[in-house]
């Protein structure tokens, strides 16, 4: 097993994580730990360097997110392989730039089709700095405290009646954990499970950071296979696992809406069997094709159902805030768990949010977002159907902040996305939340536009089509 011996500050400004991730991305851009080698995991980590599992935890995020590990299921973290040419000029910018500008290598794009990014144009700048001032005005003294562990009443009310009113949750300001981010949610639902069956059914392909968690935590993921529809439920009825982990009203990342036949036989498979359906109800906020579809949290009738939400998208994921709607039969259990636990997201933040929602100004910011969502995923649609046409087969398309696209040139996703960077534009390869490689489609390619202007996403679905299709690239 690989030993770190980082000298990790805790006086000099820089978070301690942000130390963690640069020493061990350093070490694998040197060659110090080479491709193939495997992390050692959070918790062995976390006794090591005696820091919190959340600390390593959102060290390795970070080197999951910038491409320095991959998660394999039932393994752990293993180090992925550097491009020579990228590796051999970040080494010379180590030879011969001063330290102070090492940390910013990242790549930069004209077109970046990112997913996870955000409209920051649109974003409430006035009305949100009016409301922390606000909160800040109010309860001075109350926000220099933890606060309560589940998170402020108020937000949490409002959480109540925002999600019965747009998701069909019935559900009590108890039910309801504020957390920082899915990440942290996952982790906390996790540690509620008694220690026997540590395994967990997910859709394969998924959401890379909830793999992450799962293994992080020392559990098996049991891939289950997708259908046009979503998760194939017959394969999930012959396998034993009390846990499973979904995203049935936007599949991430095919995009696909878990109807609701599917749906029923779900919540059917889980009561017969004892077992809790995580739902992470991630951007269902935005969708642009027919009627709003209910959660599955409000079909379940059987108190199976444990439902995560979050900010990031409806709002903005620098906030770093998500919640979790509990069971009424995990209440107890929750409490018992965390007794010890002060919450961890900061209240000013949360009071912010509560008199956001309070006044009205979230339901207003989701209807504007809506719409110019809405138009950005038109626009991209549209300069895809113009410029590439029947030469394409567009996935997902009915929701969300991101569509996949199928090119049909023959093309592996590599040499779609190394082509496309050539010209200044990126887009990235799905197959990265693939647990298989059997699973791995070719030719696939994954376009996010909530963060890119309805201008650059013409433009950059222009120099696509050249980079793709033309016999000069």
């Amino acid at each position: 097993m690989l030993e770190f011996i980082p000298l990790l500050d805790k006086n000099n400004g820089v978070p301690i994580y942000v130390q963690l991730f640069q020493y061990i991305k350093q070490k694998i851009e040197d060659g110090t730990i080479p491709e193939g080698s495997f992390l050692p995991s959070v918790r062995y980590l976390s006794a090591q360097l005696r820091i919190s599992k959340n600390t390593v935890d959102s060290a390795y995020q970070q080197l999951v997110a910038e491409g320095y590990v991959a998660s394999r299921a039932r393994i752990g973290l293993i180090v992925l392989p550097l491009e020579q040419p990228v590796l051999s000029s970040i080494l010379q910018e180590i030879k011969h730039k001063p330290k102070v500008l090492l940390d910013n290598k990242a790549e930069t794009f004209e077109y970046d089709f990112k997913y996870g990014d955000i409209d920051v144009n649109s974003f409430p700048h006035d009305i949100w700095k009016r409301c922390l001032t606000k909160a800040l005005t109010n309860e001075p003294d109350l926000l220099l405290n933890p606060g309560e562990r589940q998170g402020d009443i108020g937000l949490r009310r409002e959480l109540m009646n925002y999600l019965f009113q747009s998701r069909g949750v019935n559900c009590s300001e108890e039910q309801i954990v504020i957390c920082s981010g899915t990440q942290h949610a996952l982790s906390l639902i996790i540690q509620l499970f008694s220690i026997g069956d540590r395994s967990v059914a997910m859709e394969n392909p998924s959401y890379d950071v909830a793999q992450t968690v799962f293994n992080n935590h020392g559990w098996s993921i049991k891939p289950i296979r997708l259908e046009q529809d979503g998760i194939d439920i017959e394969q999930l009825q012959k396998i034993e696992t009390k846990v499973t982990y979904i995203t049935p009203s936007h599949q991430f990342p095919y995009g696909m809406v878990l109807p609701i036949q599917k749906r029923l036989s779900l919540l059917e498979w889980a009561n017969q069997n004892s077992s809790y359906i995580l739902e992470d109800d991630y951007d269902s906020e935005f969708r642009y094709q027919g009627q709003p579809i209910p959660s599955l949290k409000a079909l379940d009738e059987e108190d199976n159902v444990i439902y995560l939400g979050t900010f990031s998208k409806s709002f903005s994921p620098a906030a770093r805030v998500s919640y979790i709607v509990l069971p009424q039969n995990l209440i107890d259990v929750y409490n018992h768990t965390y007794v010890n636990y002060n919450q961890s997201v900061s209240p000013i933040i949360q009071k912010g949010l509560y008199i956001f929602m309070n006044e009205e100004h979230f339901t207003s910011h989701i209807r504007r977002m809506r719409k110019v969502y809405q138009k950005k995923h038109q626009t991209l649609i549209n300069a895809l159907n113009k410029y590439m046409g029947r030469h394409i087969e567009i996935i997902g398309q009915n929701a969300g902040l991101h569509l996949l696209v199928r090119i049909k040139n023959n093309m592996s996703t590599k040499d779609l996305v190394k082509k496309a960077k050539k010209l200044g534009v990126r887009v990235y390869d799905p197959s990265f939340y693939c647990l298989n490689e059997k699973e791995i489609e070719p030719s696939l390619v994954m376009i996010g536009f909530g963060g890119i202007s309805e201008e650059k996403i013409d433009k950059g679905i222009l120099l696509l089509q050249k980079a793709w299709f033309s016999n000069e690239s």
